[in-house]
């Protein structure tokens, strides 16, 4: 691989993170400001995001976890990876306390599990993906589900207890290690593929398309079926992200794999056409970026009083101005800085 071509392949990587990190602000916003039940083309479009942007943001970590592991120092890379965990077990708890849906504590665990399997051969990882899944079925037969919700305003009573953020971590949280684990597997399946040959990344885009429409196709004939026998097993077959069955496990890791391999196709013209450099600072940095769309955007639409009662069109708005200041500060302060802020903290402080 030459210079230029792995300079591509990470400037792709840093694409698809702005991408998944908008997506995740289009669900987010579209949540704190109530316009979930808002149909129209932009609700259908935003609602096909949940679950889909924050698991292409997963598997985005995996590939760099995976790509820090083939570069070798597999001691130091194990020593270094706990240190970032525990940094972002502290922010995201943090952040919980301001926003119910964090994920950056769930990352935490992810990577404190997956580290340990990093050295798993490519099989063995889907192995372990496919047992995620079956685990997190057989859980949501034994276990109830709704424990701890309160549905009406997506309120958890009892996570700041152990009991319940133990089961909110491993089970019926919004990013539950079982099966979200998977999608960081997933991505060190992914970091193991020559993702600089075009051959690649037309794969994944034709892969993950297939998957993600098959997923979607099993999902309405499926459901069909199970409500037949019983309305309650309808759920079994949801591509929805709560509860993450494994038909939405499919679909988030089709459209990771979709949203990727398009980043990387097209990248080298995007860098031709002068749009990639304005954009690849912020997927840089989208760790603060995602504090700052909470404590920033968030507060912002507090207190202009838009957190009740909005439209679709008017979240999706307000979360593509967002994203747009967003990268307009990113590419400001990476002319006097390489790192972002909390970026930068990590890496101070765990190496």
């Amino acid at each position: 691989m030459t210079s230029a071509q792995k300079s591509l392949r990470l400037d792709g990587l840093d694409l698809a993170r702005f991408v998944a990190f908008a997506g995740m602000v289009v669900v987010n916003f579209k949540i704190v400001m109530g316009a979930e039940g808002n149909g129209g083309v932009l609700g259908l479009l935003s609602g096909a995001l949940e679950g889909r942007a924050a698991a292409t943001f997963v598997v985005l970590a995996g590939i760099g976890l995976g790509l820090s592991a083939i570069r070798g120092g597999h001691a130091q890379l194990v020593s270094v990876t706990i240190k970032r965990a525990v940094f972002l077990l502290v922010i995201g708890l943090l952040n919980s306390l301001i926003f119910d849906a964090d994920i950056l504590h769930y990352y935490a665990f992810y990577f404190l599990i997956g580290v340990s399997l990093l050295r798993f051969e490519t099989r063995s990882l889907i192995a372990v993906i496919v047992l995620l899944n079956v685990m997190f079925v057989l859980m949501v037969f034994i276990l109830n589900y709704d424990t701890g919700w309160n549905w009406d305003n997506y309120s958890y009573s009892d996570f700041w207890t152990p009991a319940g953020f133990v089961r909110n971590l491993f089970f019926n949280g919004w990013h539950p290690v079982i099966p979200w684990l998977g999608f960081l597997l997933f991505g060190f399946v992914l970091s193991r593929m020559s993702l600089s040959q075009t051959s690649t990344q037309n794969r994944l885009v034709l892969l993950g398309g297939v998957s993600l429409a098959l997923a979607e196709l099993a999902s309405s004939l499926l459901a069909g079926a199970l409500g037949a026998l019983d309305p309650e097993l309808e759920i079994f077959a949801t591509t929805k992200p709560i509860p993450p069955m494994p038909l939405y496990m499919l679909a988030g890791c089709g459209a990771a794999s979709l949203v990727i391999g398009l980043c990387l196709r097209f990248a080298k013209l995007m860098e031709r056409l002068g749009i990639l450099k304005l954009v690849v600072p912020a997927g840089r940095q989208t760790l603060t970026l995602y504090v700052a769309h909470i404590l920033i955007g968030m507060g912002t639409l507090e207190a202009l009083g838009m957190l009740e009662n909005q439209t679709a069109s008017t979240a999706v708005a307000a979360a593509l101005v967002f994203c747009l200041l967003a990268a307009l500060y990113a590419l400001v302060y990476a002319k006097f800085f390489k790192r972002g802020p909390l970026e930068a903290a990590m890496r101070k402080i765990a190496g």
